[in-house]
């Protein structure tokens, strides 16, 4: 009896799983043949980064001539974004039924999670509205001359480190400098790491970005498997980082509000949303902040900050190193500003248009964010076509393929600034290069995080040298273990102080 029982409940997994691994091939889209269990994302963590998994697919699909294919997270089916015009549909046309980004969240047992690259729906719209206003241009020129005197800082830790040994490991220097520019403009805190490198925002930010590897296959099935997640109250955030945060939160805002402390930063501008629901030079009133909401907004400020922006420089510093006439044209368009506005200010750093360039393709090259995930809101038939995306489903846009399409970018892996010269940049097709995503949830930190890269060169520049050196990886490897695009082993450079 037991036999026939156990062969039976055998029998009907085999017949879900392949009935769940028919979804595709029923509606006659080119997939790629997934393996139980995990579907096509085995080797994600293991082997390789997801975006080179993705791009593998990409290019064995892109053939086909369809505006999509099908891959597998586990037993479920996601699309997999492979033509411009129906990239542009699921991130602006039809926003309405690709609102959110299936990220998994969970408020109730991870209150942290519950931060604007996250939530959905009404509550997400809500709260982007909240949040615009503070990284206004205006807030932007407020916060500059904070970020410049970490800046300085920078430079004398560099010329510290370069004294000892000229071969410098600069992601782990860039990171400390990033750290301290977020704890100064998200939390009006001295952080200190760049004086020391155990400092414990810096450790924070380190225990986000670097999991193991079986921590990336469970976020996957966090996001494939969300309700089930959160039944099962799996948190998202490891405890001890959550706890930092909310400590570093609410005893700034009980110290500021104690001693009626005003600063120009991301922290007060969260702290008078929390308090009237406006920001002082708005009349629009946007409705009021919890310190939950506070604390999540300050968390996710920090991440997009600590990582993106030093990896975005670690990138663009080891191209110039490799590439000599590019850095000293790069060089030159920073003292040309600067002696133009009279240092290193706001509006010099608005006017260095080929280190816009330099960061433009080192993100085309190096995009941060190596994928993005819609998820559908409501039932959607795909135009052109008779196939029906279901609520629920996940559409894969491959952003690092996009960037690497030989068919958009000649050469791709060559790192060429004139792509985003002024004349290029007018003939680029829409859509191929979308380092911060587009359309309404296109990432509301872009401006800062731009300013923080142009601050970081702009410094490094003028007071140093790069070239390669015997610890430099031509050409890089990418860590399969991190979630944003980063170097495996970090990043080392020779790096020689300039005469003056």
């Amino acid at each position: 009896m037991w036999i026939y029982l156990l062969l039976l409940a055998v029998t009907a997994s085999v017949w879900y799983v392949r009935r769940k691994y028919s979804f595709w091939a029923e509606r006659n889209v080119p997939y790629v043949q997934p393996r139980f269990p995990f579907g096509n994302i085995q080797g994600i963590g293991r082997r390789m980064h997801s975006s080179q998994l993705m791009t593998k697919f990409y290019n064995e699909l892109k053939p086909s001539g369809r505006p999509f294919g099908g891959i597998y997270f586990f037993t479920n089916p996601v699309a997999l974004a492979l033509e411009l015009d129906f990239v542009k549909n699921v991130l602006v046309r039809d926003f309405a039924y690709f609102h959110d980004r299936g990220v998994y969240y969970n408020e109730k047992d991870d209150p942290i999670s519950g931060h604007l690259f996250n939530i959905e729906g009404a509550k997400w719209t809500n709260l982007r509205k909240k949040l615009i206003p503070t990284f206004s241009s205006g807030k932007m020129k407020m916060m500059c001359p904070t970020i410049v005197s970490v800046g300085g800082q920078f430079r004398e830790c560099l010329e510290r480190c370069i004294e000892q040994d000229g071969e410098v490991e600069m992601k782990e220097l860039l990171a400390r400098f990033t750290t301290d520019v977020i704890g100064t403009c998200a939390f009006g805190i001295e952080c200190n790491s760049l004086n020391d490198p155990n400092a414990e925002f810096l450790r924070m930010g380190r225990k986000v970005f670097e999991v193991p590897r079986g921590r990336i296959l469970k976020f996957f099935f966090m996001a494939t498997f969300k309700d089930f997640s959160r039944r099962i109250h799996i948190k998202g955030t490891s405890e001890e980082v959550s706890q930092f945060f909310f400590k570093v939160v609410r005893e700034t805002i009980e110290y500021r509000e104690q001693h009626n402390v005003q600063r120009n930063d991301f922290m007060n501008l969260l702290m008078q949303l929390k308090n009237s629901g406006q920001l002082d030079d708005a009349g629009e009133a946007v409705g009021k902040l919890s310190l939950n909401e506070v604390v999540a907004q300050a968390f996710v400020f920090f991440l997009g900050g600590f990582e993106t922006s030093s990896t975005t420089m670690s990138y663009c510093l080891h191209e110039l190193s490799l590439n000599a006439e590019i850095q000293q044209r790069a060089r030159q368009c920073v003292l040309d500003s600067v002696e133009k506005h009279g240092g290193l200010t706001y509006d010099a750093l608005m006017d260095m248009p080929y280190i816009d360039q330099c960061i433009n393709e080192s993100l085309r090259k190096y995009p941060p964010g190596a994928n993005l995930i819609r998820q559908v809101s409501q039932d959607y038939t795909v135009p052109g076509t008779d196939v029906v995306f279901h609520k629920g489903m996940n559409v894969m846009i491959p952003v690092y393929a996009i960037h690497h399409d030989p068919d958009y970018y000649p050469d791709p892996e060559r790192y060429d600034p004139d792509r985003f010269g002024a004349e290029a940049s007018a003939t680029r097709k829409p859509y191929t290069f979308i380092p911060f995503g587009e359309g309404p949830r296109i990432c509301i930190a872009a401006r800062f995080g731009m300013l923080e890269a142009r601050v970081g060169l702009a410094v490094l520049l003028m007071n140093f040298s790069f070239s390669r050196c015997s610890k430099t990886s031509v050409p890089l490897v990418i860590s399969s273990r991190h979630a944003v695009l980063t170097p495996e082993g970090g990043l080392w450079l020779k790096v020689e102080k300039l005469k003056a």
